[in-house]
């Protein structure tokens, strides 16, 4: 008979009755065992319908010759409980593969080996024996324990057949071929959603059921996945980890260094399909396909006002509350927005960063040179709905408008003249102080 390298037990049932040969607890309808502690366990039930039973252990290099009828050869390797059972003749009454005879006493899990059973405790017990000599991680298992040790020593036997990728494990390279499938057998039971990994499942699981697992010792806010935590702890001890390369500015997350750095080098990856205009970061893009679809999700509260962004939102609801939390260090003023508060500190600076192409003119705000460009271009987008007439910024329109409405709301404090715009009261008060311009 051709054989397998793998060691083998051969069990023999002989005719006659040879007693001396059982353990000494197999009586009549009691179960017979063969245990080989190192290894693995295996069990035979239901002993009494047989006349006579013998076991004899064959060494693996022994010549056996054994006729049909009367033997069950079972070999095993390391890593399962039995890797065949291989029977010539009459089948057991039951299938030996679905014993599972040693049962975990604190979760009811059943093995079919005692050293199954032995690894599975460690999982309650906490007991890690297997250190790493690198960093001192421990590990329940020797194979945990020898697929960590290959992130100290970049050993990647695993390869990727469809794009060559190098992976640590064989759990790893499963997960990764499920890119290229498209599988995705885990899914959600709320939303449908499917996902490739099983923690990735568990994690969207807690959008539905709220659960916050992870909480911040400072402040006790909680998170859903433990990344998001530590992420937000960079709030309290100030830590911004990831440096840009071009210009030396911090940042506390990856991802926004990512978009900081296509400032450089004008990289704008996410483009509108309605449009063409280009974007370098993801949340911008997202916003400005809202002007398309004109949709407004953020709404307020106190005066129905819809908005596309949440930042505009936010802005607005300040004109409610009256809080402007963004200070001047120069000069003590406050303004609702950071934007304003850059602006405003240029002012102090003198610094103009944005330039006519036109004419060279600098100008401290993007919108104050939108303004200016006009005057090249001849744009004037502000039309008065009484009389028509066209102005290039919207502050001019609304003087315009007072003409029409009879509105005259800049008063003279010396003399209570009223006037319909702030540039007329201006030329006003000269009168008083003399001032000439």
């Amino acid at each position: 008979m051709q054989r397998e390298d793998k060691p083998s037990l051969l069990l023999t049932f002989h005719t006659e009755i040879k007693q001396e040969s059982l353990d000494s607890d197999c009586n009549s309808g009691a179960q017979c065992g063969l245990v080989d502690s190192e290894m693995a366990s295996v069990k035979i039930e239901d002993c009494s319908p047989t006349p006579g039973l013998n076991i004899i252990v064959i060494d693996e290099d022994e010549d056996v010759k054994h006729n049909i009828g009367e033997s069950v050869v079972i070999s095993k390797d390391d890593n399962a409980d039995v890797d065949t059972f291989l029977i010539s003749g009459e089948q057991p009454q039951e299938n030996y593969k679905e014993k599972k005879p040693h049962c975990c006493s604190r979760c009811g899990r059943s093995f079919l080996s005692r050293s199954l059973l032995k690894r599975h405790m460690t999982i309650h017990t906490g007991v890690k024996p297997y250190s790493c000599s690198d960093c001192g991680k421990g590990f329940s298992q020797g194979g945990h324990l020898k697929a960590h040790q290959r992130i100290h020593t970049g050993e990647k036997p695993f390869s990727c057949p469809d794009c060559g990728k190098g992976i640590s494990t064989s759990d790893h390279l499963k997960v990764h071929m499920r890119i290229h499938s498209g599988e995705k057998p885990y899914s959600c039971s709320d939303c449908g959603r499917s996902f490739s990994r099983l923690d990735h499942l568990t994690v969207h699981m807690r959008l539905h059921s709220g659960e916050k697992p992870y909480s911040c010792s400072d402040c006790g806010k909680g998170f859903s996945r433990v990344d998001s935590l530590k992420l937000h702890q960079h709030i309290h001890t100030g830590e911004k980890p990831y440096s840009c390369s071009f210009c030396g500015k911090s940042f506390s997350e990856a991802c926004n260094l990512r978009a900081h750095q296509r400032i450089h080098t004008g990289e704008k990856p996410y483009s509108c399909s309605d449009c063409g205009m280009g974007f370098s970061d993801q949340s911008s893009f997202i916003v400005h396909q809202r002007i398309h679809t004109g949709e407004k999700p953020y709404f307020c509260s106190d005066c129905g006002k819809g908005f596309s962004s949440s930042g505009n939102f936010k802005s607005h609801q300040r004109m409610h509350t009256g809080e402007k939390p963004y200070c001047c260090f120069d000069c003590g003023k406050s303004f609702s927005q950071s934007c304003k508060l850059q602006a405003h500190q240029r002012i102090h600076t003198g610094e103009k960063p944005y330039s006519c192409s036109d004419c060279g003119k600098g100008f401290s705000t993007s919108d104050y040179l939108k303004v200016h460009m006009r005057i090249h271009s001849g744009e004037k987008p502000y039309s008065c709905s009484d009389c028509g007439k066209s102005f290039s910024q919207a502050c001019n329109l609304r003087a315009h408008q007072h003409i029409h409405t009879g509105k005259k709301p800049y008063s003279c404090s010396d003399c209570g003249k009223s006037f319909s715009d702030a540039r007329s009261l201006k030329a006003h008060k000269r009168m008083h102080t003399g001032e000439k311009p």
